[in-house]
């Protein structure tokens, strides 16, 4: 259900967000406790600040409203995706080939249960890292969280 709200209302906004001069980074539509969100991350080469997020979620919420995709009561948030990325989509994996990723995995590979290397290479099956001098492939079905690494 979650997944179909995100790319229902990622398809709505994405011209918006555009239009407006923003790249729609991710949609995330999730259950905390007992309370829903509808995380809206947006993106700009120069970086997002607060007032970036309020012309966004100005913009968007009646939208949202007048659109009724989401039944129940929720919040809506409007942010940067950050400094470290959560990479959960295609082109998330994809711009990030040849650079270092932390992947958390379900279960073990060689007793580890996170791994850090470099993305070499993906595809909807599998990713490719590179973990000091040895290749590992990960099946997708295996990540439970990949997200960038930031070096301080």
């Amino acid at each position: 259900m979650a997944f179909n709200i995100e790319s229902k209302v990622e398809e709505l906004l994405k011209p918006i967000i555009i239009n407006l001069g923003y790249d729609l980074y991710d949609v995330i539509y999730e259950k905390e406790g007992k309370d829903y969100y509808l995380r809206i991350f947006i993106d700009k080469p120069e970086g997002i600040d607060i007032n970036d997020c309020e012309k966004v979620n100005n913009e968007i919420n009646d939208i949202l409203d007048e659109a009724d995709y989401i039944k129940e009561q929720y919040f809506l948030e409007v942010s940067s995706p950050g400094i470290e990325r959560t990479l959960r989509k295609e082109k998330h994996f994809l711009s990030q080939i040849g650079n270092e990723i932390r992947i958390k995995l379900f279960k073990p590979i060689d007793k580890q249960k996170e791994l850090i290397g470099i993305l070499t290479e993906y595809n909807k099956e599998e990713i490719t890292i590179k973990v000091d001098e040895k290749t590992i492939k990960i099946n997708s079905k295996d990540i439970a969280n990949a997200k960038t690494i930031f070096n301080w």
